[in-house]
């Protein structure tokens, strides 16, 4: 290995060190905002974001969205629906497939606790400097692309 590889090997992966803490410490102090009463599990929630954004949607197609095995979110989905959050539809076209959506139920505590955690980050994001808030927003693309890549 080359001198400049090495150099430029060992930063990438100082930098993969310090991402991966300050993006595991954001998302920890994310998940604590969440609204005091909300009986949802951070799993069940993030089914029904992808619910809210993707819509209607079989449990196969979430457990490889949410990276899980189908009967983990099975279980997930059984709960959402069994507590009124999410509901079963058998699909048009392909009668052995059901489909999963949201209900308004689901919907409202979805949103609620985005915007108790979006404000409690947009505060955060006021104590900082014009030009660093700039750049959290050319930044924030990028870790959407590190997130969504396989």
């Amino acid at each position: 290995m080359t001198p400049t590889i090495e150099r430029a090997s060992r930063t990438d992966t100082g930098l993969a060190s310090e991402l991966r803490l300050s993006v595991m410490r954001l998302a920890r102090r994310l998940r604590n905002e969440r609204q005091p009463d909300n009986p949802l599990s951070v799993a069940s929630l993030s089914a029904l974001g992808v619910l809210f954004r993707e819509g209607e949607c079989t449990v196969g197609a979430l457990a490889a969205h949410e990276r899980v095995q189908p009967p983990s979110m099975t279980r997930t989905v059984n709960c959402l629906v069994e507590d009124g959050y999410a509901v079963r539809r058998p699909h048009a076209t392909d009668g052995r497939q059901v489909l999963v959506d949201l209900t308004e139920k689901g919907r409202e505590i979805l949103l609620a606790d985005r915007r108790r955690r979006d404000a409690w980050l947009a505060q955060r994001l006021r104590d900082l400097t014009p030009d660093e808030r700039a750049l959290l927003r050319e930044v924030a693309p990028l870790l959407q692309r590190l997130a969504t890549t396989s």
